[in-house]
């Protein structure tokens, strides 16, 4: 509504000045002062539409949005929040970096002058790939909550959705995208979110995910970065696009970078046949304790032809869930290492000690190290005690959890296979907190670094806005 106006005043302002300047230049007596006027309109004619073109053809190099810790579900979640519909409203969503759409409950309280379902045959349709048709000739996905492994149908639909642009150090303006993506959810897949959530936010490997829709509406870089706060009390904070990422220095300067892997098989709670997985797969080799190679079955860490086995990295599981024989070697190999006792396991773990007999520091947890080696030896992902242990009051555990214990969702999440996953490591959320991780869709490949070793942290972007 300013903007019209302002348009408004401003045609006015120009008709004015127009009318003065007729009026001069048929006067005799004034007809050099009209050749000044002249020139002196025409250059304020030309700042005018120049100032309107640089408004309207503004196009963001990045964009970024808060993320946080959000405990009033069973386990952790966390949750983002954008705006979405006509008139905007604030829309809450957590976070799926595997998942491949972006879904919203439209069942109750969905309201919008520029709601529009995706027609059947549409180029909308086809970026998902494989879909259905409704009888209303409308195309539909399967909206997948990946908490709680509860899938429906949906139809597609698009509307606005609303954004702060950023330049990595602050946000900026907010710019929309008119048509953006998504699927309607139901109050039945909704069950199981945060409190005052209503839909998930799909970062993963599809032409519809959030970063893959952001690059496309404003012809930027796509990749994007996640930084999970350790605290509910402050928030993270997740960039569409390239660096600068500043958390008090430019992390996006300091990061070890190695390769995305396909999944050929799709490891989603709902999929049609044949798809591939569009979760982030990277290349564990080994895993060592203390610098010292755990013996385990190494084709685990592999991806047979039928889509099992790997490493994958999930912001839904907030735990990092292991199949039953790795677990046990890791398990085996950090107790040896830490050389306390431990005690009564508390559940879903299934190794604890007693905080009383663990040291802390600025990194956490004085706990052996546990690295993940990756495509090279020289490469590698080092869990620190701030993300391998879990402190719960006077007992302190290690922040693994063996699939074969049988751990309930409202614990871990959901996990494809159960007891038996179809993913042999899940890297979970709390592994990630204070991790920034950039993830290059064009070049698949993954960045990451630990912000304790920069003395920094995930609540260090400035929320300040800068316009």
């Amino acid at each position: 509504m300013k903007n019209l106006y302002n348009k408004h005043v401003t045609s006015i302002f120009i008709i004015h000045i127009f009318n003065t300047f007729s009026y001069i230049s048929t006067s005799p007596m004034l007809v050099p002062m009209a050749l000044t006027f002249r020139l002196l309109f025409l250059s304020f004619l030309s700042l005018l539409i120049s100032s309107s073109i640089a408004q309207t053809s503004f196009r963001p190099k990045a964009l970024v949005l808060p993320v946080t810790k959000d405990v009033s579900a069973p386990s952790p979640q966390y949750v983002t929040q954008i705006k979405q519909r006509t008139p905007l409203v604030p829309v809450k969503l957590t976070l799926d970096l595997g998942g491949g759409y972006f879904w919203v409950n439209c069942e109750e309280g969905y309201v919008s002058s520029t709601s529009k379902p995706a027609r059947c045959g549409s180029a909308q349709c086809s970026l998902f790939g494989l879909h259905g048709c409704s009888g209303e000739k409308i195309c539909g996905r399967s909206p997948s909550n990946t908490v709680t492994g509860v899938s429906t149908s949906g139809d597609i639909h698009a509307d606005v959705v609303s954004i702060n642009s950023t330049d990595g150090n602050n946000p900026g303006r907010v710019v929309s995208v008119p048509n953006f993506l998504f699927i309607c959810g139901s109050n039945v897949v909704q069950k199981g979110l945060a409190s005052g959530v209503t839909g998930m936010a799909g970062l993963g490997r599809t032409k519809v995910s959030f970063p893959s829709q952001f690059a496309s509406a404003f012809s930027f870089h796509r990749k994007f970065a996640i930084c999970l706060s350790s605290s509910p009390m402050t928030n993270g904070v997740m960039f569409f696009g390239d660096g600068p990422y500043n958390l008090n220095m430019d992390v996006s300067k300091v990061l070890t970078f190695t390769p995305l892997i396909t999944n050929p098989v799709s490891t989603a709670p709902s999929a049609f046949l044949g798809e591939p997985s569009v979760e982030y797969f990277i290349g564990v080799k080994s895993i060592r304790v203390s610098g010292k190679n755990v013996p385990l079955n190494a084709t685990l860490l592999s991806i047979d032809g039928n889509g099992f086995g790997g490493t994958k990295i999930s912001t839904v599981n907030p735990y990092t869930v292991m199949e039953t024989t790795i677990y046990k070697a890791v398990s085996e190999a950090f107790v040896k290492a830490v050389g306390v006792p431990t005690v009564a396991p508390v559940a879903p773990f299934g190794t604890c000690f007693a905080t009383k007999d663990i040291g802390f520091s600025r990194m956490g947890p004085g706990v052996p190290a546990i690295d993940l080696v990756l495509h090279n030896e020289e490469v590698v992902w080092n869990i620190i005690g701030a993300n391998s242990m879990v402190q719960l009051n006077d007992v302190i555990c290690l922040g693994f959890v063996d699939a074969g214990s049988g751990p309930s969702t409202d614990q871990v999440g959901f996990v494809v296979g159960g007891s038996h996953p179809m993913t042999s490591i899940t890297i979970g959320a709390h592994q990630l907190e204070n991790n920034l991780l950039q993830f290059d869709l064009a070049t698949s490949r993954l960045g990451f670094r630990s912000l304790f070793l920069e003395h920094t942290n995930c609540a260090n972007f400035n929320f300040t806005s800068s316009t």
